[in-house]
């Protein structure tokens, strides 16, 4: 008994199907409510020679700190100091580069570890929305209120993961060493085996190529040996402490929104004539969280 052939694919009708919607699309088709703007009392702006660097806490994941952060930024003790360290592919740091003299702050000079917090705390910043891809470090992973998260439901904890731009707290060997009064970035590939050994306070939503493109350290770790080549920090502010014209206006895209998914989806899946070889796949740290400036 013979078998009919298959028929061949029409080539022709394969090129000609809709192409699938990329990252730049899913944000141009946007509506206003799939958008939040960053709340005043946790936008922390630090000017640089070079510009504005904005800053988000995300005190739902770390209260003390952020808390102690806003003190040392209210009674001004970043102004004057500098950018002390630039390690490639790993971290671009500030704060008071003499450890022997350092300058005065009235904040707390140590802060309660905040490396995870409780679930149930966290849920007060927003729904967690989970990513669907697994990962290797943490049992869940996703989003919330526009910040990346890392969870153990096992054990009641959640944290926020050292992807690119996150902002982590500097400390010494003592879990409780860390202030914030010692603020780094990540600039590099994400190295997620720091969380939950330091405590993430938020993350930069805008000003990030300020700061990834300091000239290296030469020194152990990347910091600066010399004076000169340190960059001055001119000024750091609340943005609730700033009258409404001198304040950066951005937003952030809700994460638990369905638009939001859309370009999870899209970056998930990416099309197009370039692209041989769509993974399926994403990781947690290179899911897109878009910002836009208002007009």
């Amino acid at each position: 008994m013979g078998f009919a052939a298959q028929a061949a694919p029409d080539a022709t009708k394969a090129n000609t199907l809709p192409p699938k919607p990329t990252v730049a699309d899913v944000l141009k088709a946007s509506k206003p409510s799939d958008w939040r703007a960053l709340d005043p009392e946790n936008t922390v702006y630090m000017d640089l020679p070079t510009g504005r660097v904005i800053m988000e806490l995300a005190p739902a994941f770390a209260p003390a700190t952020a808390a102690n952060i806003r003190a040392l930024v209210r009674e001004k003790y970043f102004d004057g100091l500098f950018i002390i360290r630039s390690q490639d592919g790993f971290v671009v740091q500030w704060g008071d580069p003499d450890e022997e003299n350092p300058k005065p702050f009235k904040a707390a000079k140590t802060v309660k570890e905040e490396f995870t917090v409780p679930i149930r705390d966290a849920a007060k910043a927003g729904a967690f929305t989970r990513l669907k891809d697994g990962d290797v470090y943490a049992p869940q992973v996703g989003h919330v209120n526009g910040f990346p998260v890392a969870r153990d439901p096992a054990r009641g904890e959640t944290w926020l993961p050292h992807c690119y731009g996150m902002i982590g707290v500097a400390r010494d060997n003592g879990y409780d060493s860390g202030n914030g009064s010692q603020l780094y970035v990540v600039i590099g590939h994400a190295p997620r085996h720091l969380d939950r050994n330091i405590t993430v306070v938020g993350r930069i939503v805008h000003g990030m190529p300020l700061l990834s493109a300091q000239p290296r350290g030469t020194g152990a770790a990347g910091f600066y040996e010399k004076p000169e080549q340190r960059m001055p920090i001119q000024s750091v502010r609340i943005a609730a402490d700033l009258p409404e014209t001198e304040r950066s206006k951005f937003e952030v895209m809700r994460t638990d929104s369905a638009t939001y998914q859309a370009v999870v989806e899209a970056q998930r899946n990416r099309g197009g004539p370039w692209t041989k070889v769509a993974t399926g796949k994403i990781d947690l740290c290179n899911a897109p969280i878009p910002v836009r400036e208002q007009k």
